[in-house]
């Protein structure tokens, strides 16, 4: 679902609220941006998000998505948002009860997005760090993920020892890519770009020896285009992508994880992959990439290893009263 078209009056109206939060602001009075967020501007972090019931009343919910990621997020040929965060962000709308406005976003503005109000919550293959959690809340994961590293098949890249410092590496601004090889392999030369579409062009080009990226991203690519191989699957740590809203936005947080918690109870995700992702990483890599309910396989383990250290505890107790 899109947002409908604005109406002549809706403009005006709308030109006429500006013009008067401007008037204000210029006489000490709040800004345009604080009026639309009263919740956000009375902590005083200058963050400007809606409360879940102000989504509510005004019947639409702004979702910022990729527009150029196939399969996650992008625009087909009737111009209608697709893929796997999108399937996503309809069943949110829908359990919402509101009306659904996906805003196209790219890598580095997903932040930003958020604090200024432009969107509430971000699906944008989004991948959970300790840094991105500095600035924004994330709510519970619904993907797992790593870094990879794709490459044309006449000269496959297959570690990042002994880099030759001529050769560029393919990044996008705001990855978690370019985070990681600038910290790690500070000696790499980034070739760096804003969106994917760009990325991807620029490695068809020749412009860099290889391309660092989600591997869930550079798989696909290789899939979808012969004469390019995954030489790294994976690289550095094993990572989660998870929706985010503006740092403070409670109410919506809390929805999103209690709906993540209710679609892991019908499988939600793995319908999601197999609606839109299934045709490009096939069956064998669904339970691999597929997090439900916001459970982690990790989580499990380290659930299942809490759950016999205290029934270890337990009958130890048991048994020293016994004796």
């Amino acid at each position: 679902m899109k947002q409908s078209k604005i109406s002549r009056r809706s403009f005006l109206l709308g030109l006429g609220a500006v013009s008067a939060a401007a008037a204000l602001t210029a006489c000490g009075g709040s800004s345009a941006s604080t009026a639309v967020s009263g919740s956000a501007a009375a902590s005083g972090s200058g963050v400007v998000y809606r409360t879940l019931d102000e989504i509510k009343a005004s019947g639409t919910i702004n979702i910022g998505v990729f527009s150029d990621k196939n399969p996650f997020g992008y625009v087909d040929e009737n111009g209608e948002y697709q893929g796997y965060d999108v399937y996503f962000g309809n069943r949110l709308g829908e359990d919402l009860g509101v009306e659904i406005n996906y805003v196209s976003t790219e890598a580095a503005n997903r932040i930003e997005y958020l604090q200024t109000g432009k969107v509430d919550v971000i699906l944008a293959n989004f991948t959970v760090t300790p840094e991105r959690a500095e600035e924004v809340d994330f709510a519970l994961p619904y993907m797992n993920v790593a870094l990879g590293v794709i490459s044309p098949d006449s000269a496959v890249v297959t570690t990042l020892d002994n880099w030759n410092p001529d050769d560029q590496m393919i990044v996008i601004s705001g990855t978690t890519a370019e985070t990681y090889l600038t910290k790690e392999y500070p000696d790499i030369p980034l070739q760096k770009y804003d969106s994917y579409a760009t990325a991807k062009n620029a490695l068809e080009n020749g412009n860099g020896v290889a391309w660092a990226n989600d591997n869930t991203e550079v798989i696909a690519f290789a899939k979808q285009n012969p004469g390019y191989t995954v030489g790294i699957a994976s690289l550095g740590s094993q990572d989660t992508i998870a929706p985010a809203v503006s740092q403070g936005n409670t109410t919506v947080l809390d929805w999103l994880n209690d709906e993540i918690k209710a679609l892991g109870e019908e499988n939600f995700f793995h319908a999601d992959y197999e609606a839109t992702l299934v045709n490009t990483y096939g069956t064998e890599f669904e339970d691999e990439l597929v997090v439900e309910g916001g459970v982690t396989a990790a989580d499990s383990a380290s659930s299942e290893t809490a759950s016999s250290e205290a029934a270890s505890s337990e009958a130890a107790a048991s048994s020293a009263a016994a004796q």
